[in-house]
Order: structure tokens, then C-alpha cells, then sequence
């Protein structure tokens, strides 16, 4: 199986969120370390592995541009020292930040509008385009299962992923899918309190490039690039 890339926003390693981001979902993108989840009140009676087990994979995240296998005759030493050069001309920005739904999951979201965050998706979707190899077959076909306007299906096509430029809603994943409107709910009160000393301005001020060796694997991170500028 050929290995996938993605840019992500990631905090710095070893900061509070970090820490207690990763341990919530059990899982460290920095060390491929599965660190314990403490036991939170409200919780006892739910599987917290299965309501984790989703984001889990992809560690603890917020997507900038969506995994990609390598376009032929690109190398991942190449990718990160192109995303290392833009990052060096970026600027670091605040924006607040909280546990929140989103549609059935629950994630960190913004808690107003960012133009900066905007502006760095739509750099990294498109700037790092020609890394991209094009979706093959399986990968349009598994994207078509969900439903797809004609707009966001053309984006799939272009861009290697349906939500992205004017559907981008920037968010970092704390569950899986929760059907079950009261548990969802209640998880959420639980995680705001959880999280409560993270809730507020947050300092966005790098990307990471993680990799994924194949389909089976988690992604971890191969190297974060703090804004410089």
C-alpha cells in the first residue's frame, strides 16, 4: 500500500491541550504513544475506546489539507522542506477556541470567524496541490458515499477532497459519530468541563506534516513548522 501525507494543524507537543487531547483519544501523533485516558465523571457506563476510535487514527488534528499519496516523481523530503519554506513566511494568530457538536461529532472549533484561518486552508489546499497524486477510482467512489453537492463533487475532483475552500469549517475531532442525541450531550458537557482550561484564545502558530505508512496504519507526525514571520 502506497503511504499518505496530510497538513494538519497540531499544537506544540507537550502543551496542556496536547497532552490532554491525546490522552482523551488514547492516542500521541508526536510518539506513536497510546497514553491513558483518565477517568472522567459522567462517563463510566460508555466505551470511551469505540466513541474515540475514529479520530484516534488520524491523532489529534485539525485538517488544512486532506491526506494525499505522493504524485509520481515527488518525495516526502521535498513536501516537508516546501511546507517548512512557506511556513517560515507565516505569522502566528488567536483565535478561541471550545469543544463544541458538529453535526453528530464533537470537536475543538473556532468560536468566531477567522479570515487567517481561512486564508491558511485555502494556502495549503492549493500550494501544495501538485504533491497530490489524483484520487484514484476506490477514493472518488468511497468520497461519493456520503452525499455530495455538484459544487463540493467538482472540488472533490480538483482538489482531492469535497469540503474545502468555501465548505471549509476548521475543527480539531474528539469523537466519532454520536447518534444518540441525549449521550452526545452529555459527553459534550463532560468534555467542556474536561477541557475547560484549554477553552479560550488559542496561539495558532505552525503546521505538521503527518504521514500514514498505509490504509491500516495511524498517522503520526513527521515533522511540525512553527510560522516564523
Amino acid at each position: 500500500m502506497t503511504a499518505r501525507y496530510a497538513i494538519y494543524y497540531a499544537p506544540r507537543a507537550g502543551t496542556r491541550l496536547w497532552d490532554k487531547a491525546s490522552a482523551w483519544l488514547g492516542a500521541d501523533a508526536y510518539t506513536g504513544a497510546a497514553p491513558s485516558r483518565r477517568p472522567l465523571p459522567g462517563l463510566d457506563a460508555l466505551d470511551l475506546d469505540a466513541l474515540t476510535q475514529d479520530p484516534r487514527g488520524y491523532g489529534f488534528h485539525g485538517t488544512l489539507k486532506a491526506p494525499f499519496e505522493l504524485a509520481p516523481g515527488r518525495g516526502e523530503a521535498e513536501l516537508l522542506a516546501a511546507v517548512g519554506r512557506r511556513a517560515a513566511d507565516l505569522a502566528p494568530f488567536e483565535v478561541p477556541i471550545a469543544p463544541a457538536a458538529l453535526g453528530r461529532f464533537l470537536a475543538f472549533q473556532l468560536q468566531q470567524p477567522s479570515p487567517e484561518m481561512q486564508a491558511l486552508h485555502a494556502l495549503c489546499v492549493r500550494d501544495f496541490d501538485t504533491f497530490r497524486a489524483p484520487l484514484s477510482d476506490a477514493d472518488l467512489a468511497r468520497r461519493r458515499k456520503a452525499p455530495l453537492t455538484p459544487e463540493q463533487d467538482a472540488r472533490l475532483v480538483e482538489w482531492g477532497y469535497p469540503h474545502v475552500l468555501e465548505d471549509f469549517r476548521f475543527h480539531m475531532t474528539l469523537t466519532g459519530s454520536i447518534r444518540d442525541d441525549a449521550v452526545r450531550t452529555r459527553v459534550l458537557a463532560v468534555l467542556r468541563d474536561h477541557f475547560m482550561e484549554e477553552t479560550g484564545p488559542h496561539l495558532f502558530d505552525g503546521v505538521a506534516v503527518f504521514k500514514q505508512d498505509d490504509r491500516q496504519a495511524r498517522f503520526l507526525i513527521l515533522e511540525r513548522f512553527s510560522f516564523s514571520a
